[in-house]
């Protein structure tokens, strides 16, 4: 049981939201009566030391902003054993007991090796855009990042129907089609092209030539990266189909702006979980929802394993197509 001080990191790709789930680890351990350290910039900033004290004020007015306070960065250095002893042992000299990581399967997978090697406790929140995290059916700021495409996808659907275009939109993932399934299917896309589906690019143009010469004004296909270039696909498209084609690649877009409800809930949900569990002794554990519900799951089985698409999406978007 940690009696004294834990500590708190953000990594990887910063997603909206992971500034709740900050809040609500620092504020739900200090309500518990154990000192809290952020630790800038991932990985990087506990091998520089870049550790500070947070107490309720660091954690104020963030709730509603996008990214992370603590911020995030590459680190190399990391990934060697000799790197992961330094970061700890400036972890230690703090008396921290314990580490909370907020961040997707690179991050976790971190966090895995830096409890194998050296004993600490370590509760990891499943932080990412693409959803991609095995073992649960929720990560932090994909909400936030499918509604920014859906909002993308209503503007661009008014100006392809205005000068009978089609569309692709170019989303993230690159080995995932979660986001782009989900936002697909929600902002009404006819072609949803993924990594883990295989597509007929032939059959998909003839299929737009035969809607368009039946009156259809416009046509939306979204491309996560993973299953193609965006620029490339529009060039093929246009040649095969004869119809004027636009592309828009969304890029970093999706990473930011403020938070959704439900991005901040279950942020909020999950950082106090972390908490609690961290503090009374758990380790090697990662929060996630299953079913509405939080439920942890084993970190070592969380980044050993591949989330898969749900075959039901897929099937969905055919059928609305």
């Amino acid at each position: 049981m940690i009696k004294k001080a834990i500590a708190i990191m953000t990594s990887g790709g910063d997603s909206p939201g992971m500034n709740a789930a900050a809040r609500a680890v620092v504020r739900t351990a200090l309500y518990e009566g154990v000192q809290v350290y952020g630790i800038k910039d991932g990985y990087d900033g506990m091998l520089k030391d870049d550790i500070i004290e947070l107490t309720s004020r660091s954690v104020s007015d963030i709730i509603q902003r996008g990214g992370t306070f603590l911020g995030t960065a590459r680190c190399p250095e990391f990934k060697t054993p000799e790197g992961r002893r330094k970061g700890y042992e400036n972890l230690k000299k703090r008396g921290v007991e314990g580490l909370v990581i907020i961040g997707g399967d690179g991050s976790l997978t971190g966090g895995s090796l830096l409890s194998k090697e050296t004993g600490i406790p370590i509760v990891g929140l499943p932080g990412t855009i693409d959803n991609d995290v095995w073992g649960t059916d929720y990560t932090i700021g994909c909400d936030t990042a499918a509604n920014t495409i859906v909002d993308a996808l209503n503007k661009l659907r008014d100006t392809a129907s205005a000068h009978r275009r089609i569309m692709i939109v170019e989303v993230m993932g690159h080995k995932s089609g979660w986001l782009a399934m989900e936002s697909g299917i929600a902002g009404g896309a006819e072609y949803v092209l993924v990594p883990e589906v295989k597509y007929d690019l032939d059959q998909m143009c003839e299929d737009i030539k035969a809607q368009f010469a039946a009156g259809k004004r416009y046509s939306i296909i979204v491309i996560a990266e993973g299953a193609g270039d965006g620029m490339g696909l529009g060039k093929i498209v246009e040649e095969k189909t004869g119809i004027d084609t636009r592309v828009s690649v969304l890029g970093h877009i999706q990473r930011g702006g403020s938070p959704t409800v439900e991005d901040r809930m279950k942020a909020s949900m999950l950082g106090e979980k972390a908490a609690l569990a961290l503090i009374s002794g758990a380790s090697d554990v990662v929060f996630g929802f299953e079913q509405g519900k939080v439920v942890s799951i084993n970190l070592f089985d969380s980044v050993n394993n591949k989330k898969t698409l749900d075959p039901e999406l897929v099937r969905l978007a055919r059928v609305l197509a």
